[in-house]
């Protein structure tokens, strides 16, 4: 059986969570989360970041710095985790989705300043499969009409638009560490902080809305509650599992691109037939090779592939549901304009096993069955 994701694992990681039981410090914010935190802010060029719980805590974190109140609408695409758009409901804010673009998948920066009203307080562009939004016109609306942006970075830890770390251009990034992305903790993610200002009240928030951090670095005798937060520490054994793969991100990165292009140049004839469509990576955008897709005819091409790519022992799934379809997206949210490609994009879209480490031959097999699958049963009539 290919699976579709195995967890990455090079080898250190229970040295180092072994390490931190010794340390007989596993809380948070030990020798292990300082690594990371450092290693990320040195590579990624943030002012501050800060280790999580996960990137939907993370995001929580940026709903608040943001300073998000009720009735404040904030847009984004509906193609998207709905973390995404959680994070700003629990501040009672309005989810405002707008269509993506069909060849990113990514949240369409032409229709974002139509979208905003005299309520609108943020943007979050979700950078999808680790491919940048155009951040450069959306940071452009932003400053003129003086709103954050929140970057849903959650599959773009590696990736660059223009050179930029993704996650370092908007005023917050958020970052996800889950055992699914392409460094992982098991649960957990981090905020990047662009500006020095935020961080602080970041600190703040992050432990229990409490000074506590100032009064580890001994800038204050004691700590007390200062402003309204909750607990986003990971723990110490999650930030020694992480810092394994961290000291070779290089080496994993390269490892995912190569099997990236593998699929890429066995299934480009396909596209060149017109069978399929493979993912398109704008050229000053620099991926991370967090996934690879294809996409199909149509909802019922997508679900017979599957289950053909199951028959020879393929776990291949399709992707999210658009959030404004969902009962919540139509309790707490709004879809501006028209939805032209969102629904129609989602429903033709199939992501193919990649992770850290998968064989040569397996990614050839995979090719195999999917252009066998093309070419001997090609869609006809329920097919």
């Amino acid at each position: 059986m290919i699976y579709f994701n195995v967890p990455p694992m090079v080898g250190t990681e229970i040295n180092y969570i072994e390490e931190a039981v010794r340390s007989h410090k596993i809380c948070g914010d030990g020798q292990f989360t300082i690594r990371c935190s450092q290693w990320l802010e040195e590579r990624m060029g943030a002012a501050k970041v800060l280790l999580t719980t996960s990137c939907t805590h993370a995001t929580e974190m940026a709903a608040l710095l943001s300073h998000i109140q009720p009735g404040d609408e904030v847009i984004m695409p509906s193609y998207t985790f709905v973390s995404t758009a959680d994070a700003f409901v629990l501040r009672g804010a309005v989810p405002v989705f707008v269509d993506i673009r069909p060849d990113t998948m990514n949240i369409d920066e032409t229709l974002i300043e139509a979208a905003i009203t005299e309520r609108t307080r943020a943007i979050v562009p979700v950078h999808y499969a680790g491919v940048a939004c155009e951040m450069d016109t959306i940071m452009d609306i932003a400053r003129r009409h003086q709103l954050y942006v929140v970057e849903d970075a959650a599959q773009g830890v590696m990736s660059t638009y223009k050179g930029k770390a993704l996650g370092t251009i908007g005023d917050f990034g958020c970052y996800s560490f889950h055992e699914t992305k392409n460094y992982s903790m098991g649960e957990g993610g981090c905020l990047l902080i662009r500006d020095e200002k935020n961080i602080e009240l970041a600190e703040i928030i992050r432990e229990k809305g409490t000074n506590r951090s100032k009064f580890f670095r001994g800038q204050i005798d004691k700590y007390t509650w200062v402003d309204a937060g909750s607990s986003y520490l990971p723990s110490e054994l999650n930030a020694a599992y992480l810092w394994a793969q961290l000291e070779l991100a290089d080496f994993i990165n390269q490892n995912r691109l190569s099997s990236w292009n593998r699929y890429y140049a066995g299934l480009l004839p396909l596209q060149e037939e017109g069978l399929l469509e493979l993912p398109s990576i704008p050229k000053h955008c620099g991926h991370n090779a967090h996934m690879f897709y294809i996409k199909v005819k149509d909802i019922e091409q997508r679900t017979s592939l599957i289950s053909y790519l199951k028959e020879n022992d393929i776990l291949a799934v399709f992707h999210y549901i658009p959030l404004h379809t969902a009962p919540a997206g139509q309790k707490y949210g709004k879809f501006f304009g028209e939805d032209k490609y969102t629904t129609a994009e989602s429903e033709r879209l199939l992501r193919l096993p990649l992770y850290y480490g998968i064989k040569e031959e397996e990614i050839d097999k995979i090719i195999g069955v999917v252009t066998d699958y093309m070419h001997k049963r090609r869609w006809q009539h329920g097919c």
